[in-house]
């Protein structure tokens, strides 16, 4: 875990974007090999009922994931444009502030779940069938959500102070415990859902504790600052941390965007298809992370170098780096789509039966939401891009537009308007690329009006 020789005012912008690529990625890479292995291991441990209950509770998850990287994003954007003016002191207390608002915001998110613990899975969509294993999962997973939280924002925080090997060690030790207990615990012991979700929280625990470890005994420049216990400093600790939640609110709107993705894909594919359909749409909300976090991890390593060129006013160095992460993305998503469409039935069968309902309906629409996976690629590394120079309101636009504004009423009004042309199942599947089709075109009129 040696440092990082990571110099963000002199390196070429082509080595430090491999410089912070290759760890960012690899990092990404074991937590998206988790996130697969959780599915395969609930999928033939559990069943497809597993599957959709896992499916339904994932909005609240990615609720918790959004706003760490809010303030992930949000804080390190801020300090990297202090540190671009040497303002050490400024960057560090920003740091602190993220620490400190993401622990409160975790406290009351957590507290909220388990109070209206009922209500809130009803308005997910849990059926009356999937509500005893959909409770068991949310029982066991919810109360450690601090834990993934630190583990958040700390790997942002750690890959701007210079050390992104130590962010990917944050990431591979967590994930590979995962992928252990994670088999452990489904599969040889038979806990089912309460054996994932206890695998889970010990991870993202472990992943917490590194990242603490670092802050407080290895960081090179961004460490924890003693705030002033004053009216003043709890003034500047508002208005810093407003300004972060502007800053990073397009990375919560993502999130965000991927729980409506999740919460309306279930209602509308339970609706008009059932329970098979709705264990059938979580294979798909298990592959989607394979192109979203991989093209998150593309873009990242691109973020700090943009915030840093951006903050010292050098836009070529900007440029660079963005077109870098784009290439990267794009090809990452076209080698996904030619995948998924060539392949449907060995991806789908990875994760359920052949033979069942569900399998057959998986099979079906996986080639259909592949024609997403490009657009989805050019669209993460768009927003990261406008986030990082100084656009956070245009990045929350396109996030509400790919997760919300056009998503939402193509699932709920696709089926009533083209039934009668396509069959539901087609109709549902097309929501997605339609949503993040609309989008790119959104961010495309952007470039051409602006650069």
């Amino acid at each position: 875990m040696d440092r990082d020789s990571i110099d963000f005012a002199l390196q070429p912008v082509p080595l430090l974007f491999h410089r912070l690529l290759v760890p960012t990625l690899l990092g990404m890479v074991f937590n998206m090999a988790f996130i697969l292995t959780d599915g395969i291991f609930v999928g033939h441990g559990v069943g497809p009922e597993g599957l959709a209950a896992i499916n339904l509770v994932g909005p609240l998850m990615m609720l918790i994931t959004g706003t760490g990287l809010m303030f992930g994003i949000g804080s390190t954007v801020v300090a990297a444009i202090h540190l671009s003016h040497n303002n050490v002191k400024a960057a560090r207390i920003n740091v602190t502030q993220a620490y400190i608002a993401s622990t409160v915001i975790s406290f009351l998110l957590c507290g909220l779940f388990i109070l209206f613990s009922s209500p809130i899975l009803l308005l997910l969509g849990v059926t009356p069938d999937l509500m005893p294993y959909a409770r068991s999962y949310f029982d066991f997973f919810i109360p450690t959500c601090i834990f993934l939280m630190f583990q958040i924002v700390g790997e942002f925080v750690i890959r701007l102070d210079g050390s992104p090997k130590f962010a990917m060690y944050a990431n591979i030790i967590p994930a590979v415990v995962n992928i252990i207990l994670d088999y452990t615990f489904v599969i040889p012991l038979g806990w089912g859902l309460r054996g994932a979700a206890l695998a889970t929280d010990i991870g993202t625990s472990i992943g917490a504790f590194m990242t603490l470890y670092y802050m407080f005994f290895r960081s090179r420049t961004l460490r924890f600052y003693h705030l002033k216990h004053t009216f003043k400093s709890l003034r500047l600790l508002l208005r810093n941390v407003g300004y972060m939640v502007h800053t990073g609110a397009s990375a919560f709107i993502g999130e965000f965007s991927i729980a409506v993705m999740m919460m309306v894909g279930n209602i509308a594919f339970g609706r008009w298809i059932g329970d098979d359909g709705i264990a059938a749409y979580s294979v798909i909300c298990y592959l989607f992370p394979v192109v979203y976090m991989v093209c998150n991890a593309i873009a990242q390593s691109a973020q700090p170098m943009m915030s840093y060129d951006y903050g010292a006013k050098r836009p070529s160095r900007v440029r660079s780096a963005f077109l870098l992460s784009l290439f990267y993305s794009i090809a990452f998503g076209l080698v996904m789509t030619l995948v998924f469409v060539i392949f449907p039935s060995l991806v789908i069968s990875v994760f359920l039966d052949a033979g069942s309902s569900a399998y057959s309906l998986a099979v079906e629409g996986l080639p259909l939401y592949a024609i997403s996976l490009i657009p989805v690629a050019f669209n993460v590394a768009a927003i990261f891009y406008f986030q990082s120079v100084g656009h956070p309101s245009f990045s929350t636009l396109l996030m509400l537009l790919r997760g919300v504004i056009v998503m939402v009423p193509a699932f709920l009004l696709f089926p009533n308007l083209l039934a009668s042309s396509l069959s539901e199942v087609i109709v549902l599947w097309m929501a997605i690329p339609v949503a993040e089709v609309v989008t790119s075109v959104v961010a495309l009129v952007r470039f051409a009006t602006s650069y």
